[in-house]
């Protein structure tokens, strides 16, 4: 399977480029990293291929079909987003809130969820650890219970791709770990898997393949012991650093700014 194939878009907002010509390939059976500074245009560029944003110019392929040309359901059937921060007030219980990640796949005739769908509803919470909070309601949980239970829903979607923008921002350490292993395992399992992540120890360590963004641009691609050399980091993030072998393997040392 080819995964996720973008060429040349182009996304501008009052004549100011966000995104020039961004080419790149998140591919089947691998987690690929969006890197780069803020106002790189990763959020940017996320909207345009979750179908939130429509490019200028350029295409989005995912196993060959357009992605730009799908509608909403047939879009949301194979594609799955998980938002930088997504909160609201009303009272839905934890539980509702996954299975809606089930609507892309139920008849509109039916009603309710079947039996499977619940039985998928439960699997995702459990697969993020929040298999007990589903009789909770949604706006009593902290922001990183609250993400975990978004990235559940998700996951019930049951996405061939899955895209997420800043999945660990809100949690700790534990629960950063639980997530990037959990997306880990679906790409083994053959899924395409894209985040965007601030974390560059993180993006080495779980990332199979990276994609670096500066300044709308894609600057570089490739497996990240490769593309997060000293040089890069330097131009990108205007760092000094360098990359050492650790005990798990490379880890990026900050030493001071350009």
């Amino acid at each position: 399977m080819e995964g996720l194939k973008v060429a040349g878009v182009n996304i501008s907002r009052g004549g100011k480029g966000i995104v020039v010509d961004a080419a790149f390939s998140a591919p089947a059976g691998k987690v690929t990293g969006l890197v780069g500074p803020n106002g790189a245009g990763k959020s940017t560029l996320i909207s345009a291929i979750v179908g939130l944003e429509r490019p200028e110019a350029g295409s989005l392929a995912f196993e060959g079909a357009d992605l730009t040309a799908m509608g909403r359901r047939e879009r949301a059937a194979i594609c799955a987003y998980v938002e930088q921060s997504a909160s609201t007030e009303e009272r839905l219980g934890v539980s509702d809130v996954v299975a809606l990640g089930r609507i892309p796949h139920v008849s509109a005739w039916t009603a309710g969820l079947g039996y499977d769908d619940e039985a998928i509803v439960a699997g995702a919470l459990e697969k993020v650890g929040m298999a007990e909070f589903g009789t909770r309601q949604f706006n009593t949980l902290s922001g990183g219970e609250q993400q975990r239970v978004h990235i559940a829903r998700a996951l019930a979607q049951e996405p061939k791709l899955l895209v997420l923008d800043e999945p660990t921002s809100h949690l700790d350490i534990r629960a950063q770990l639980q997530v990037l292993h959990l997306l880990g395992d679906l790409a083994g399992a053959g899924g395409t898997v894209l985040l965007a992540l601030h974390d560059l120890n993180l993006a080495l360590r779980f990332c199979d393949w990276l994609v670096v963004l500066h300044a709308g641009r894609v600057v570089a691609e490739g497996p990240p012991a490769d593309v997060l050399g000293e040089d890069l980091l330097a131009q990108v993030y205007g760092v000094r650093a360098r990359l050492i072998e650790g005990p798990s393997g490379p880890v990026i040392v900050y030493e001071g700014t350009v």
